[in-house]
């Protein structure tokens, strides 16, 4: 949504960078947004894009409702120009469970949505990850609301899986906002938690070298990305 979304996918492209857009499927209805199928694949754009579901009734539940109609719309069109076809345009979506529980086998659902929307759609896509619900913002809002919070970090906590650690998106990735701040991870991002104060805060001040020894800074939150098989934006880090 940012006025200079195009141009940084373009100037990426013209220096070879691979390119990975975290795309809301809904933003394709907006006004002079209609095109972005065409602009991502002239640009060989890796489209990521969440659906909580292949049915409507729980998609709808947990991002509103309509969500799930105009998602199914942008699949379609993503799917006209060649995503999730071609093999050079990939699209991968992204799912997380519907209520307070962990999600689960990521091969077994991606096997089930493929079928699922295939069949009902005729939708293609390439990968599914299954990402934790993490324990912030409007998903923590629900959870005490609903007075689930208390049980679910504690089955975030007990189901913590040392052999995730290694494949966290913190130790090899950095995020950065659109002021520059930078941040471990795209969740403390979300929650303002920057990098440590002793190393630079912005990516104008970036060092490589600094940043490859730091120490990630952490919090509650970051039990989701560590219960069961691990959740980062790639889907699972452990088999």
């Amino acid at each position: 949504m940012i006025p200079d979304f195009r141009y940084f996918v373009t100037e990426a492209r013209k220096i070879g960078a691979k390119i990975i857009v975290r795309h809301n499927l809904t933003v394709m209805f907006e006004p002079q947004k209609e095109d972005l199928p065409r602009f991502f694949a002239e640009n060989q754009v890796e489209v990521v894009s969440s659906l909580p579901y292949f049915l409507q009734q729980q998609t709808d539940a947990q991002r509103g409702a309509g969500v799930f109609d105009k998602s199914i719309e942008a699949l379609k069109r993503l799917n006209a120009v060649g995503y999730g076809i071609e093999e050079n345009l990939i699209l991968n979506l992204v799912c997380n469970p519907v209520g307070a529980f962990l999600p689960p086998s990521q091969s077994a659902i991606e096997a089930d949505f493929k079928r699922e929307l295939k069949q009902r759609y005729d939708i293609s896509f390439n990968n599914l990850y299954t990402i934790t619900n993490m324990p912030i913002a409007r998903y923590l809002d629900w959870l005490r609301r609903s007075g689930n919070e208390a049980s679910y970090m504690t089955k975030l906590v007990n189901a913590f899986n040392p052999a995730t650690v290694e494949g966290l998106m913190c130790r090899n990735l950095i995020s950065v906002d659109w002021r520059g701040f930078l941040f471990d991870c795209d969740f403390n991002q979300m929650l303002e938690l920057p990098v440590s104060l002793k190393l630079p805060q912005t990516v104008f001040d970036f060092d490589l070298e600094t940043f490859t020894s730091r120490r990630i800074m952490t919090a509650n939150h970051c039990f989701g990305c560590t219960a069961g098989a691990g959740s980062s934006c790639g889907g699972v880090v452990a088999a």
